[in-house]
């Protein structure tokens, strides 16, 4: 199994935003006498965050495995690697390509190190790149 990971960067950015949500709902509780229902919206945001970061830190950006690349997100998409018939690359993205479907990769959150194993793997397959 290959785990091609974020960037620090942008683990970092959700974790720093986690933090400060957390920080600015425990200042809302402690400053405030009246509490809103509105002032636990930033305790809300700060799971969130906080939850988002830990996930892509555990799971990483994409796994290739079992001849499948897959995306980690909830709603990630995934295609054979033997199905892959051209690999496009745009603005920044790889857009990975079958006869049925259509994959974007966006290699701005790729960690440097994990975005040479993934050209590696896609080298390997012998497909078109434009």
């Amino acid at each position: 199994m290959l785990r091609i990971g974020y960037r620090k960067k942008h683990l970092n950015i959700n974790l720093v935003l986690g933090i400060a949500f957390f920080t600015l709902g425990i200042i809302g509780v402690v400053i405030k006498d009246n509490m809103r229902w509105t002032d636990y919206g930033y305790f809300a945001i700060a799971i969130l965050y906080l939850a988002l970061h830990f996930y892509q830190k555990k799971y990483k950006y994409l796994t290739i495995n079992n001849g499948m690349l897959k995306i980690n997100d909830p709603f990630g998409k995934e295609v054979k690697l033997k199905e892959i018939k051209q690999v496009k690359k745009f603005a920044g993205d790889y857009i990975i390509k079958t006869d049925l479907n259509e994959m974007t990769v966006n290699t701005q959150v790729i960690d440097t190190d994990s975005l040479e194993l993934l050209n590696d793997e896609l080298e390997k397959l012998g497909i078109q790149w434009l």
